[in-house]
């Protein structure tokens, strides 16, 4: 059972899945809980509040939600919520990151979301209640139909945010090679690319491999992946091992290499490097710290 202090809950990483399924679509719709440590995912997270709010620590920056809100960031870097109003209630909704290409936004926005800005709608819709309801009960519904056009008004809706006000909030503004916009096969192509990597990350797959599932050359997928995501295909693949691994270290009582091999990595070291660079903390003390407030 997850605890709870007053009438704000903690949130419990060992009922956590959304790490170990990053092609996968994933609804919480719930109180928020309070996060005892960071922690990320390959998909982008789309949340609104329906009441109270939500204060997040990203990296390097912070964002505060009240009821009404609605924001969207890619869960590839950390991100813990640190506090929420005793009435909070939310929706978080993880995409895979293949509909974040659907979305038509500008360059410039999709540039600062894929390097660990927050998008903020900057205008309250009161039409939202009922929208952000009517669409958590078609996404958790077995009907594929309802599932995929609930999807599409969800990208919809979040397009119509860069008509209004917005805000972008991200850390202090660092000078970055601009992303290239994609062209609609490029978008496709990218699409395939994350499909195939979902699917096939814990094994041993180099950019050839990657590249064949497209039917295009290595170097123009490295390329074309890097120009369009800010991220190389080998970043990329170490980011779903990483969110599988996370999910393994808070769920299984299973060593650290076991972990590191059955998520893809081909050795101790290799996972505890990248595993430091991301999460700041060696994989024995990520798995202490998000079992603390577990009950």
């Amino acid at each position: 059972m997850e605890s709870k202090i007053g009438q704000k809950r903690y949130w419990n990483p060992l009922k956590s899945t959304v790490e170990s399924v990053p092609n996968q679509l994933v609804i919480s719709h719930e109180q928020p809980g309070i996060m005892s440590t960071a922690h990320w995912h390959a998909q982008v997270e789309i949340n609104y509040v329906f009441s109270g709010s939500v204060d997040y620590q990203m990296q390097g920056h912070t964002v505060h939600l009240e009821a009404g809100d609605v924001c969207l960031f890619w869960g590839g870097l950390p991100h813990q919520v640190v506090d929420t109003g005793d009435d909070a209630m939310f929706i978080a909704i993880h995409l895979p990151l293949v509909h974040f290409f659907r979305l038509r936004l500008p360059v410039d926005i999709q540039q600062k979301l894929m390097r660990g800005a927050t998008l903020l709608a900057g205008k309250r819709d009161a039409g939202d209640d009922q929208s952000f309801a009517r669409w958590s009960d078609y996404l958790r519904s077995d009907d594929g139909v309802r599932v995929n056009h609930a999807i599409d008004e969800l990208l919809l809706r979040i397009e119509r945010i860069q008509f209004d006000s917005y805000r972008l909030v991200d850390a202090a503004t660092t000078d970055t090679a601009p992303l290239e916009a994609p062209d609609r096969q490029s978008f496709h192509n990218i699409g395939e690319i994350c499909a195939y990597i979902a699917d096939n990350f814990r094994h041993d797959i180099d950019s050839s491999a990657i590249a064949s599932c497209v039917d295009i050359h290595p170097k123009y997928a490295m390329s074309m992946f890097k120009k369009s995501t800010g991220m190389t295909l080998n970043e990329y693949v170490s980011l779903l091992r990483l969110s599988y691994a996370q999910a393994m270290l808070m769920r299984d009582d299973v060593n650290v290499l076991q972990v590191a091999m059955d998520s893809g990595f081909g050795s101790l070291s290799a996972f505890n490097t990248s595993f430091r660079k991301l999460a700041g903390m060696s994989p024995t003390d990520y798995r202490r710290s998000a079992r603390e407030r577990t009950a």
